[in-house]
């Protein structure tokens, strides 16, 4: 009953700039950390960029000073703004977000189900 819907992904030439949204839906009691990761074609899920209700951000080494991760908390939505793209940010990127559906539940880890960025001259 949760959606979370990315939007955004393509093709960039490398020192290119793309933007990510992601919007979650449904029944979403609480909304709570949200995040990007990505997964390289041969590598494991990594971790981007995350971000807390109160906007509190924390980025990958990799991404640093060249990602900027915002949140729109009215809107339940969550943004990715890559500049200075290089070619080793080619990755599926999937939205993450920690939320509770109703306030007897336990807050859960959802995701979107990814949107592919490729960095290619």
């Amino acid at each position: 009953q949760v959606q979370l819907v990315e939007s955004g992904g393509g093709l960039v030439q490398p020192g290119g700039s793309l933007s990510l949204s992601c919007a979650a839906s449904g029944r979403i009691f609480s909304l709570n950390d949200m995040g990007w990761y990505r997964q390289a074609p041969g590598k494991e899920r990594e971790l981007v960029a995350s971000i807390t209700r109160g906007l509190i951000t924390n980025y990958a080494d990799s991404v640093k000073g060249r990602f900027t991760i915002s949140r729109d908390n009215a809107a339940k939505t969550v943004y990715l703004q890559m500049n200075s793209l290089k070619p080793e940010d080619t990755a599926v990127y999937y939205c993450n977000a920690n939320l509770r559906t109703t306030v007897y539940r336990s807050a859960m880890d959802y995701w979107g189900k990814g949107t592919l960025v490729t960095v290619s001259s």
